[in-house]
């Protein structure tokens, strides 16, 4: 077991070329440096540094948790990303190209008028602050099980000091930092994933990873055609992956910053595309890993399942110092990459659309604005970190998925309402549809299985909750 004082300066080590990055990359301060990244990225930075921010500590720890109870299953949902991500790049993005938008819930206050903007951009910072509140709970979790218990320190104080080293480096640059530290984190994330399938495989002495997946304790099926009222099946999993592809990727400020960072509209098309092929082969990838974790663990005797299985296996340091480093590094580039980004699309998101700061960029004031509201969501992100610490008692991803099934189901309407109907929504009302296609999901989920003879909605209540929220918008509009 890797000594306290040798994390640390892992830690250490880690921060500080975060920090380097960010000194080299932040000489501007001005707001559209912060919000775009003066729109000079390369898109195949961009691309390669999405696929730490999508995947997160939560695919870092949950997805591998995840096949002992879903098989391979969850490469169906992965299917469907892949044409969720083409109706971003060649539907959604011109639009948000041509409007020149700094933060893509500016279209619907365009398109519908002030409370549908102001009700798009409530919804958005409150998913997305959910989301990443969960992905660095996690994380702080496992730097708790493996540091920060041994030295006395408390769960609040490890949090405390995470927010407060991602706040260091994020504060000044925005987007043109987060989009270089996140190439960093991405390079981390996938060499800790190949070296520790390499190292199991080796260890377990398969002679082929056909021979790893047949001779596995679990059973490791890829598609279930089955049973249509399981979640399991594969058309409800592959129509859920692609509407949630849409809503968490392209109607997420998170995500579409990064892209709106690019140079034009091509390279940004590019980006998306290449990212969403890539990102197919590394959740497989990260699903073949839990396999190896799980049959490494029976035969070690280490009783672990779900979130903490990958770090018992890593803990029990039975695979050496050497991938226990990698999966410290790992595990932080992956959970950080998303935290970062998470809270530069908040500040940005909150700044356009609750400050309109966007036309004035060089303003000093704004700058200071800027700074303060970044400083702000900071502080709530830990807040709600510690809420999560004593709500959570279930996967991770499954709760993430729960969430956005409630919270992006509104923003999907409203986008797709605006984008393929003409007409015209009583913007007034839009307030109360958002807050009431929730709980009709909701009431849906609770009596699904008793009033639909054993269906059990699963993610697709994404899709249930869009369809609310488009019939409320059709209903309380005119032609």
């Amino acid at each position: 077991m890797v000594s306290p004082i040798f994390i640390i300066f892992i830690l250490f080590f880690y921060f500080l070329v975060l920090i380097i990055i960010s000194n080299k990359t932040s000489k501007s301060q001005s707001n559209y440096t912060f919000f775009v990244g003066e729109k000079k990225s390369p898109w195949y930075i961009v691309a390669y540094g999405m696929i730490g921010v999508s995947l997160s500590g939560i695919t870092f720890l949950s997805v591998p948790g995840w096949v002992k109870f879903k098989e391979f299953y969850y490469m169906q949902m992965v299917l469907g990303y892949v044409p969720g991500y083409f109706f971003v790049a060649y539907i959604l993005m011109p639009i948000y190209y041509k409007m020149n938008l700094y933060s893509i819930y500016e279209y619907l206050l365009s398109r519908f008028g002030y409370y549908s903007h102001k009700s798009g951009s409530v919804f958005f910072f409150l998913s997305r602050l959910l989301g990443a509140s969960l992905r660095l709970y996690l994380v702080a979790e496992v730097l708790q099980l493996i540091l920060f218990d041994q030295l006395n320190v408390s769960f609040f104080v490890t949090t405390a000091i995470t927010i407060i080293l991602i706040w260091i480096y994020t504060y000044r640059g925005g987007i043109k930092t987060i989009i270089w530290t996140d190439t960093l984190q991405t390079t981390f994330m996938l060499l800790t994933l190949l070296f520790c399938i390499y190292f199991l495989f080796d260890a377990l002495n398969y002679s082929s990873i056909k021979n790893s997946i047949n001779e596995n304790i679990l059973d490791l099926r890829f598609f279930d055609f089955s049973n249509f009222k399981d979640t399991n099946h594969f058309i409800r999993s592959f129509f859920s992956g692609m509407f949630i592809a849409i809503a968490m990727t392209g109607l997420d400020q998170d995500m579409m910053q990064k892209n709106l960072s690019c140079i034009n509209i091509k390279d940004a098309q590019k980006n998306m595309v290449w990212f969403s092929i890539i990102l197919v082969f590394v959740n497989m990838l990260f699903l073949y890993l839990g396999s190896l974790l799980y049959q490494y663990a029976y035969l070690n005797d280490i009783n672990a399942s779900g979130d903490v299985l990958f770090v018992e296996v890593i803990r029990s340091g039975k695979l050496g110092s050497f991938i226990f480093i990698l999966f410290l590094l790992g595990l932080m580039s992956a959970a950080y990459s998303s935290a970062d980004s998470a809270l530069t699309s908040l500040t940005t998101s909150f700044c356009v659309d609750f400050l309109n700061m966007s036309k004035d960029n060089l303003s000093s004031s704004n700058i200071k604005r800027r700074s303060l509201i970044h400083l702000l969501v900071s502080i709530l992100l830990f807040l709600i970190i510690i809420l999560v610490k004593n709500l959570n008692n279930d996967s991770i991803i499954s709760t993430l998925f729960l969430l956005a099934s409630y919270t992006y189901g509104p923003l999907l309407g409203l986008f797709m309402f605006g984008l393929f109907s003409k007409r015209k929504v009583f913007d007034h009302y839009v307030p109360f549809i958002v807050i009431l296609s929730p709980l009709l999901s909701y009431f849906i989920s609770l009596y699904d299985i008793h009033f639909l003879q054993g269906f059990d909605f699963g993610p697709d209540l994404i899709i249930i909750n869009w369809l609310i929220t488009i019939l409320l918008l059709f209903i309380f509009s005119k032609k």
